[in-house]
């Protein structure tokens, strides 16, 4: 019997670059509700923009965010996972040598740039939504690393092989939709926050299911004990997953009519 359903967010549950979610989404999650299903937003996106996102039923859902580096529930912190802050600079210093690159720092509530891309820093304010600082280096940065993440807007491929090829026996570097890469503490994914989750809420893995459509969604695929990865996912993420699907939405609505037979 499923228990709780996770879903990635940008390339998953939104789709075709989309902002904002369908409100019937937010009736999907009553009804679960209702019937003893809790639901995750598992995604990239920080705490506070995933519930912006979901902010008809914010305090009814938990949270994955920053690609698993953070699992919030009920309020409660219940993993987090730090990037060293050597490691970090590094990573910095190798994007800031990377052309046509910006990046993101994140911290627990708010994450940080250097930027002086205007472009970039409108898309993370008024595209994608996120609480944003400003700062002239990252040594003014006082908090811990969650995650990094660099933007390209021409695509990934360059700048994930570059990247790849210096830190990936440090640090897991993945993509995270089209025009992101995002550094992920060691040791921490999706898939161990999520596994943190159901720990806490005594779920057994078979009784969750899961969507996903890229690297980053790999461990919470294998995880789950039902998973469907997006028909447009990245090359490779359908071998991962149990099923494939074009809709998040309509295979909610199966299991919620398979649960009023």
């Amino acid at each position: 019997m499923i228990k709780l359903i996770a879903s990635d967010l940008d390339g998953t549950l939104l789709q075709g670059g989309a902002q904002s979610l369908d409100p019937a989404v937010f009736d999907q999650i009553r009804v679960l509700k209702q019937h003893g299903i809790r639901f995750a937003a598992a995604s990239g996106r920080q705490y506070v923009n995933l519930r912006r996102l979901f902010e008809p039923v914010q305090d009814e859902i938990s949270y994955i965010a920053e690609n698993g580096s953070l699992c919030i529930h009920n309020g409660e912190t219940l993993s987090k996972s730090l990037i060293p802050r050597g490691l970090g600079v590094r990573i910095v210093d190798a994007i800031h040598r990377c052309a046509g690159c910006d990046l993101i720092i994140s911290g627990e509530r708010v994450c940080y740039t250097d930027s002086r891309s205007q472009a970039f820093i409108d898309h993370m304010v008024h595209v994608v939504g996120n609480d944003m600082c400003m700062v002239g280096s990252i040594d003014e940065i006082r908090e811990p690393f969650l995650k990094i993440s660099v933007c390209n807007f021409d695509g990934t491929k360059e700048c994930l092989r570059y990247l790849q090829d210096l830190f990936s026996e440090e640090i897991k570097v993945v993509t995270s939709g089209n025009i992101w890469v995002d550094f992920i503490a060691p040791g921490s994914n999706k898939g161990t926050a999520l596994q943190a989750l159901l720990q806490h809420l005594h779920i057994d893995p078979d009784a969750c299911v899961v969507f996903g459509d890229q690297y980053n969604d790999v461990e919470m695929l294998q995880l789950a004990g039902t998973s469907y990865a997006m028909s447009n996912a990245a090359p490779g993420i359908a071998f991962y997953s149990t099923y494939v699907t074009d809709s998040v939405p309509e295979v909610l609505d199966d299991i919620i009519a398979s649960l009023d037979m």
